[in-house]
């Protein structure tokens, strides 16, 4: 059943939120708690005083802030103006910061101070034109000073919010070529939560949240700011994931919903392992989102805890969920689960277009309430990417005969071996069967004869030096010959997203910049 009662103005769920339940704790962060009272009116001030300083509709708002309570009012604030708000990665490069920020054309930016000398730099740098900033913690200049701003009533009164809007506008990974800026609407977002986060997972008013996830990406955006407000939630944010401060804050038994990624649920259930704890009293489930769930992890993760592991699939397109795996029922290992209620998903040969059978290859393509309006100023890629209605994922996948959606790879990062397709997630999930294995990831190398080759890139617990024989025959009884890896090269840690996605060009440039690759090399 779809929720359509929660998708409603941010406004109007937060006045709600803070009639009813006034002290009852929104959000909280290392350094402060806010009640939905004060929610409420840190997030209108803001707005108005964004209104004062000459904000418009549809104007950008760029936030530069770590995970916080700040980071969600900024967010909010945004949205009540009928701004647009632009998360950008706190940890992110110089050249990855000013691209954001020149290709939205903010003009307000909500920033750390310990970022203020890097933005001066990047205005001489990178181009950056001037904007006006505000700056989280003191200020010792003339920039707008955030605390201050959220406790001062403003005069102008708020425009009437349309959920219609483009009031957010989250940059893709960029795992291949530019970041491109996806445009997304309240309605999108909020109707997430209204046929997923709410049926599906259960989230209610008496949850209390804990979230390790980066508040920039799409998922912990949707999931961990405006599902907690469009259910009346309460969270506690970290800012930033720490697998031993997780364990230490579930052992308080306050939280009742943790989501992650898979890399993050591998090192909770590694660091739990090795400190003997089992913390999950008082969560009801785990969701895991933003990357492929290894089969394996999933039924280790929930073998050990004894708490559900929900694996879903989404993408920043599509205002996150596409599918998701339904509590305390059939789940087929390695799926991420059925199409939302309200959303159509196919399955097509990406060559001819054409719906392909179960069981078979396809790429998805997807359509309904939560697509996205576009790329921002790009009409091609926009084109590209849809088509009659229907968003093209560039995701492959397979689906059987009950619905169940398997992920096997994406289009661009398929490896041909000599004309024989390899998926590198296949290859990744057999090799972190290994025992002494934490992690791994698999890129295509180039290869004179055969055009390309699988490599693995491991990180291991430190006790065994892998090879690459060993890792072939690991893999031997398990993968088809042309799959088995041509070099291992052993990492410290797998580069990747925000979101968990691996980044596998850094894998290829990290091969090819290496003078001795890998232990030896099999083809």
């Amino acid at each position: 059943m779809i929720r359509a009662d929660l998708i409603a103005p941010i406004s109007e769920l937060l006045l709600s939120h803070a009639t009813n339940t006034p002290d009852k704790m929104a959000f909280a962060d290392a350094a402060r708690v806010v009640t939905y009272s004060q929610l409420e009116g840190e997030t209108r001030n803001l707005a108005a005083q964004f209104r004062a300083h000459g904000l418009k509709p549809g104007d950008r708002v760029g936030i530069w802030l770590s995970n916080s309570v700040d980071w969600v009012v900024s967010v909010l604030a945004t949205i009540r103006a009928g701004g647009v708000a632009v998360p950008i990665a706190i940890d992110g490069t110089p050249q990855e910061v000013a691209y954001r920020l020149i290709d939205a054309g903010t003009s307000i930016l909500i920033l750390a101070s310990d970022r203020w000398s890097l933005f001066k730099q990047l205005r001489h740098s990178h181009g950056v034109p001037d904007q006006i900033q505000i700056r989280a913690g003191d200020s010792s200049d003339d920039s707008l000073v955030l605390a201050e701003l959220m406790q001062t009533d403003g005069a102008d009164e708020l425009p009437t919010e349309d959920l219609n809007a483009i009031s957010m506008m989250v940059y893709t990974s960029g795992t291949t070529g530019q970041p491109k800026g996806v445009q997304l609407t309240a309605r999108s977002m909020l109707w997430v939560n209204a046929a997923c986060w709410n049926p599906i997972l259960g989230m209610g008013p008496d949850d209390v949240i804990l979230s390790p996830l980066p508040l920039y990406h799409s998922y912990a955006l949707n999931f961990c700011v405006l599902s907690i407000v469009a259910n009346g939630a309460s969270e506690h944010i970290m800012e930033k994931f720490s697998a031993d401060l997780v364990l230490e804050l579930l052992a308080t038994d306050r939280f009742t919903l943790l989501p992650g990624v898979p890399a993050i649920f591998r090192y909770i259930l590694i660091k739990a392992k090795e400190r003997g704890m089992k913390p999950f009293r008082t969560v009801r489930r785990c969701c895991s989102a933003g990357a492929i769930m290894p089969a394996a992890l999933n039924t280790e993760f929930e073998s050990f805890f004894g708490i559900e592991l929900l694996d879903g699939y989404g993408i920043t397109e599509t205002s996150t969920m596409v599918t998701m795996n339904w509590p305390n029922s059939k789940r087929i290992p390695g799926s991420c689960g059925l199409p939302l209620l309200g959303l159509s998903v196919r399955l097509i040969d990406p060559a001819t277009g054409l719906d392909v059978s179960s069981g078979l290859e396809g790429e998805i393509i997807c359509r309904g309430p939560n697509l996205m309006r576009g790329y921002l100023d790009k009409p091609e890629a926009t084109a590209k990417a849809l088509k009659d209605g229907w968003y093209h994922t560039g995701d492959l996948a397979r689906i059987d005969e009950s619905g169940f959606i398997t992920i096997t790879g994406r289009v661009k990062e398929l490896i041909i071996r000599g004309g024989q397709n390899i998926a590198p997630a296949e290859v990744e999930e057999t090799i972190v069967q290994m025992s002494d294995v934490l992690d791994c990831a698999v890129a295509g190398v180039a290869h004179e004869a055969l055009g390309e080759v699988p490599v693995a890139f491991v990180v291991t617990d430190g006790e065994t030096d892998l090879d690459v024989d060993m890792v072939r025959t690991f893999c031997e009884d398990r993968l088809s010959a042309y799959k088995l890896p041509a070099d291992v090269k052993i990492v410290s840690e797998i580069p990747r997203t925000g979101s968990g996605k691996i980044i596998r060009y850094k894998l290829r440039e990290l091969y090819e910049a290496d003078a001795q690759p890998g232990v030896r090399t099999k083809t």
